[in-house]
C-alpha cells in the first residue's frame, strides 16, 4: 500500500488536560508524585509519555497543555524546558474538564481540527494518534469520539476494570481521545452536562437523553446508532465514533492497579513477539 504523503495530511492542534483537582487523588498518594501528571510510569512522567506520543505523530502542529498548575512545574523540569522552548503552550487549568477544554480551544484557530486528550493516557503511541485521526477524518462527523471493544481489552488485559458502556452490539470502553471540526467545538459545552454522570451512564443517558433512551439502555436494546443519533440531536452536532483496534488506547491510568497494568504492558513491549499476539484479537 502506498503511503500518503506527509504534505497532504491533516494537521491538528492537541489539547492536554492535566489538572489535578483533588490532594487525595490515588495515583498521586500511591506515588508521592507532586500532581497525578507527573506520576511515573517505568520512570518517565505520564504527562512526558503523553507529550511524547503528540510530537512523535506527524499531523500534529501544536500541543496545548492545560494544567497542571504553574507551582508545581518545579517538580518536572522537562516539562519546564519544553513550555520554555514553545515546544508546548500551558495553561492554567480550570475548575472542570470541560471548562478547561474550552479554555484550551481559545488558543487554538476555529479552522483547526482539534485532538484532545488527557495526561493520564500513558500508553498512548504515535500510531494510535494517527490511526484515530485518520478514521475520524475519513468520518462525516462534527465531532469523533474513540472506542475500544471490552472484549477485546478483556482479551488483551484479563482481570483490567474498565467503565463500559453496554450497547446492543457488545461492550464499549471510552479511550479519552476526541476528535473536534471546527463546527464540532460545541460539543464541549454539551459535555459540562454528562461530565459529573461519566462513571454511572445509565444516569447520564437518562439526564441527557430521556428515560425511554434509558430504559432501551437498560435493557441491552440501545444500539449504537440509536445512542450516537440522540446524542447528535441533543447536541445540535453530527458526533460519530471509532473503534480503535489496539486495546492499549482504552487504558488510563486513574488507580493503582492502572499505573502497575500500565507498567507491565510497556515491560511487555521489550518483548514484541508476545505482545503484538495480544493485540490481534
Amino acid at each position: 500500500m502506498s503511503q500518503v504523503p506527509q504534505s497532504a495530511l491533516p494537521r491538528f492542534a492537541a489539547i492536554v488536560l492535566a489538572a489535578d483537582r483533588t490532594g487525595k487523588d490515588p495515583i498521586t498518594l500511591h506515588t508521592g508524585a507532586a500532581c497525578k501528571a507527573f506520576a511515573p510510569i517505568a520512570g518517565t512522567p505520564m504527562v512526558i509519555r503523553v507529550l511524547d506520543a503528540l510530537a512523535a505523530c506527524e499531523m500534529i502542529d501544536t500541543i496545548v497543555l492545560c494544567g497542571p498548575p504553574e507551582s508545581l512545574h518545579m517538580h518536572c523540569p522537562e516539562l519546564k524546558q519544553r513550555i520554555a522552548a514553545r515546544q508546548v503552550i500551558w495553561i492554567p487549568n480550570l475548575d472542570s474538564p470541560s471548562r478547561s477544554a474550552e479554555s484550551g480551544l481559545q488558543q487554538i484557530p476555529t479552522d483547526v481540527p482539534v485532538l484532545l486528550t488527557t495526561a493520564d493516557h500513558a500508553l498512548l503511541t504515535p500510531d494510535i494518534v494517527r490511526n484515530f485521526l485518520g478514521a475520524a477524518m475519513a468520518q462525516d462527523g462534527d465531532a469523533v469520539v474513540a472506542t475500544v471493544r471490552e472484549q477485546d481489552i478483556a482479551a488483551a488485559f484479563p482481570g483490567s476494570k474498565r467503565t463500559v458502556i453496554r450497547l446492543r452490539e457488545g461492550g464499549f470502553c471510552g479511550c479519552n481521545l476526541f476528535m473536534f471540526k471546527p463546527q464540532g467545538r460545541s460539543l464541549v459545552g454539551f459535555w459540562r452536562q454528562a461530565e459529573e454522570l461519566r462513571k454511572r451512564p445509565w444516569r447520564l443517558i437518562a439526564r441527557v437523553l430521556g428515560f425511554g433512551t434509558v430504559l432501551s439502555y437498560l435493557f441491552g436494546s440501545l444500539t449504537v446508532q440509536q445512542g450516537l443519533g440522540a446524542i447528535s440531536k441533543k447536541a445540535g452536532i453530527l458526533i460519530r465514533i471509532v473503534v480503535l483496534d489496539d486495546p492499549r488506547a482504552g487504558v488510563d491510568v486513574d488507580k493503582a492497579e492502572d499505573l502497575q497494568l500500565a507498567e507491565s504492558i510497556l515491560g511487555d513491549q521489550h518483548h514484541p513477539a508476545a505482545h503484538d499476539t495480544s493485540l490481534t484479537g
